[in-house]
């Protein structure tokens, strides 16, 4: 599954076993300092604290390059993006 129909799958997602898995990986990133958006309104904490459905696709966007960045080594937190998506893909 490509990047764009894991995104369409996302528009419409409720499930809240995605969502506690977008949380984790959130939690995980703020903890260990990651930075890869620039440009967000909030920190990956507050992401998870207020996170709603419509944010699956943006979260899902971080997991896909946590996933395939060679700059992040911690395999916790590629492992959370690696569920993320694998969740995503099996709805």
């Amino acid at each position: 599954m490509n990047q764009d129909e894991l995104l369409k799958k996302c528009e419409a997602m409720d499930d809240s076993s995605v969502m506690g898995a977008c949380q984790v990986m959130l939690q995980l990133m703020e903890k260990n300092k990651v930075e890869i958006e620039d440009d967000l309104p909030q920190t990956y904490l507050e992401m998870a604290e207020n996170l709603k459905p419509s944010d699956v696709s943006k979260v899902l966007q971080l997991a896909l390059k946590v996933r395939e960045s060679g700059d992040i080594k911690d395999p916790e937190l590629k492992n959370a993006a690696s569920r993320i998506i694998r969740a995503i893909e099996m709805s």
